[in-house]
């Protein structure tokens, strides 16, 4: 009896613990959109094996039946019920098609898909959410702990941190009737306003509400940890073309500069720049926004189907917008914008204004990308993302002709000139003259969290006025010739994925900062000519694995060579950072327009310094030496020497420290044949790590 006892007390406290881990405002919100799904006569597929097969029959007689209170019927199919079609299939087409194929039969656009899978590695069930999102449904998962295939494939999940599958089920089980007391209550709501009139946004949107019952800082994150977001990013979208050319001289009868020759660019420009720049980092990315009926717009939507960018048109009455850059020199010399504000029309009527609403409803992040050009004001789209800030994380980046954020906006990103000029404030570009932008912003937009951007020299992230504001600053970005456009936009994407990760607003402003850094120092709009970065979309600056950091060294070197810059690297253990290691990175930085710093491995210092070494490991030493103002990168490097490492970056100059003036180095034949030098800079006597740990050592 004892032992009996004990085991169910033991089963108990594990139901116990991880029902409380449950992420239960998804729940809610769950049954909430499944009231919706009913209204808008929509449907809900189910589908699992074994144990959630049961489950998933248990949910649709509820929705089809009645929970507690008595609502007219809603469409739900438990997959596996139907018997005929799971053995046909099984039969010609294999038991992992038996989903997948019914998913294709049966799901329209906007119907909702649940799985359910203990594991979340069920081949049958990962076949069903591919068709899912192949014919334009929204993607749900019940699964066991994260990361699972299941959770990172869909579009949002509910995970359960459970051991035993048992514990998972009694936890779906659970859910299946929050969700089903969630449909119920927001049913019986809809009802009680039924005489009412649908809710939009009024033509001039107010100011957002100072007394908002949602707390900025008590925001929960819309995705689940483990689970990759999608972004959806609203707002204006145009082309940008970028000639590059030559000055060699002023023309003869005007003060004009004559720019002859050179090439021209075309990219995603406004908010589809920041929707293609989130895209290349990993993250599922729908862009809603408004394109005319033209070459240009066709051109456009070809360049947003290459980066894999999904677009909702909501059609645009005009052209699309173009604007050109004239460049020579690392300078843009003007600026050409060749269309006038041209509002959203929504050719499409309600269909693209559903599209847009589903895709932010199903959102983990939202970034408004308002160029000014009217997407952001369009009434019929500000009162969905309204209720999408209540939803998921929203970042606002906002232009001084553009609409007021909605209300329960997470973030708001004006640069410090655009703070100006919504505060109506003069002023410059110094630090105290930006804290009060800030505050002014804050005072009228508030409360929302005020992320203010200083171009080169970082943000400061302002909770309440009456608090101190957090300053993340960042180093000059290498090379003088670094290019900043869509430096806002990076910024803003990143910062928006970041907080659908659940990062803290200080954390994910910081890591935005330091990423928009990287990616300006990485020759900012011309970087969409490399290959996208292959780091984890769920790392903070750039995947920040060692193959993610080289790659990030690498392609820093490839674009300041293409700028015409000069490489600089060196190479060290650089074990216990000292005033030696400090001053050698200090003058070699000072001979080019990079510095990039080649790194041994543990494994590699090991081997030549002994087995009582590295004090410290080499994922923290390189992120000291990334913190020091002369270092733009680090390249771990495994072999015994540097040599794969200098063929990698190949460096216009090679840098090593006095105490090798007068020998020979050893890397100076390959960094000849690749074209560079070696040189040695002064050395700083009396210091080594050696001397300084022997130090440490005695009493």
């Amino acid at each position: 009896m004892t032992a009996d006892t004990s085991t169910a007390t033991d089963s108990l406290n594990q139901l116990t613990t991880a029902l409380s881990e449950i992420d239960l405002p998804r729940v809610a919100d769950w049954g909430s959109r499944l009231a919706q799904l009913r209204s808008n006569g929509q449907r809900l597929l189910v589908a699992g094996n074994g144990g959630s097969a049961a489950q998933a029959q248990h949910l649709t007689a509820e929705l089809v039946g009645r929970f507690q209170t008595e609502r007219p019927p809603m469409s739900a199919l438990a997959l596996h019920a139907e018997t005929s079609s799971v053995t046909a299939i099984s039969n010609d087409y294999g038991y992992e098609h038996v989903f997948a194929r019914q998913v294709r039969a049966h799901a329209r656009p906007g119907d909702t898909v649940l799985l359910m899978s203990g594991s979340g590695r069920s081949p049958n069930v990962l076949r069903a959410a591919e068709a899912a999102r192949e014919v334009g449904a929204v993607t749900w998962a019940l699964t066991g702990p994260a990361p699972n295939p299941l959770a990172t494939l869909v579009d949002e999940a509910v995970t359960v941190p459970a051991r035993a599958v048992s514990t998972v089920q009694e936890c779906h089980l659970v859910v299946i009737h929050l969700m089903c007391a969630g449909m119920d209550a927001a049913v019986a709501a809809m009802d009680a306003t039924a005489t009412d009139a649908v809710g939009s946004a009024p033509s001039v949107p107010p100011p957002l509400s100072t007394s908002s019952p949602e707390p900025v800082r008590e925001r929960q994150p819309a995705t689940a940890r483990g689970v990759r977001p999608n972004l959806v990013v609203v707002g204006d979208a145009f082309v940008d073309h970028d000639h590059l050319g030559r000055v060699e001289r002023v023309a003869s009868d005007e003060p004009a500069l004559v720019v002859s020759g050179g090439t021209t660019h075309m990219r995603p420009g406004g908010a589809a720049l920041a929707a293609v720049l989130s895209a290349r980092r990993g993250y599922p990315v729908t862009l809603v926004t408004a394109l005319g009926q033209d070459a240009v717009g066709d051109r456009l939507r070809t360049l947003l189907d290459e980066a894999r960018v999904g677009v909702v048109d909501l059609g645009l009455d005009g052209p699309t917008a173009v604007k050109t850059r004239i460049r020579a020199a690392g300078r843009t010399l003007m600026m050409l914008d060749e269309h006038d504000v041209c509002p959203p029309v929504g050719r499409e009527g309600e269909t693209a204004l559903a599209a847009a609403r589903r895709a932010l409803m199903a959102a983990g992040g939202v970034l408004v990308s308002d160029y000014g050009r009217g997407v952001a004001a369009y009434t019929d789209l500000r009162a969905a993302l309204a209720e999408a800030a209540r939803r998921s994380p929203l970042v606002w980046d906002p232009h001084p002709r553009g609409a007021v954020p909605v209300p329960h906006t997470a973030v708001v990103t004006p640069n410090s000139r655009e703070a100006r000029v919504i505060a109506s404030l003069t002023g410059s570009d110094t630090f105290s003259d930006d804290i009060e932008a800030a505050r002014a912003v804050w005072r009228a937009w508030g409360p929302v969290q005020v992320a203010l951007t200083r171009h080169e020299h970082g943000a400061v992230l302002l909770a309440d006025a009456d608090l101190p504001p957090l300053v993340v600053p960042t180093k000059v970005a290498a090379g003088r010739k670094a290019d900043p456009c869509g430096a806002g936009d990076f910024f803003a994407g990143h910062l928006a994925t970041m907080l659908a990760c659940g990062q803290l607003p200080s954390e994910a402003v910081a890591s935005a900062v330091w990423a928009a850094s990287a990616y300006v120092a990485a020759g900012g709009p011309r970087s969409l000519d490399f290959p996208p970065d292959d780091g984890s979309p769920m790392t903070g600056l750039s995947g920040a694995g060692p193959a993610a950091a080289a790659h990030g060294a690498i392609e820093l070197a490839d674009a300041v060579r293409a700028r015409g810059g000069t490489v600089v690297a060196a190479g060290g253990c650089f074990d216990l950072l000292h005033v030696g290691h400090i001053r050698l990175l200090e003058q070699a930085r000072q001979l080019g327009d990079c510095l990039i710093v080649c790194l041994n491995s543990d494994d590699s210092l090991s081997r030549l310094k002994g087995p009582s070494r590295p004090i410290v490991p080499a994922a923290q030493r390189a992120l000291v030496l990334e913190a020091l103002a002369s270092v733009d990168a680090v390249l771990v490097f495994y072999e015994d020497t540097p040599e794969a490492a200098i063929r990698a970056l190949r460096p216009a100059i090679w840098v090593k420290g006095g105490d090798y003036s007068g020998m020979e180095i050893p890397e100076n034949e390959l960094v000849s044949s690749l074209g560079g030098r070696t040189v040695v800079v002064p050395f700083v006597a009396g210091w080594s790590t050696s001397s300084l740990i022997e130090s440490a050592r005695t009493p």
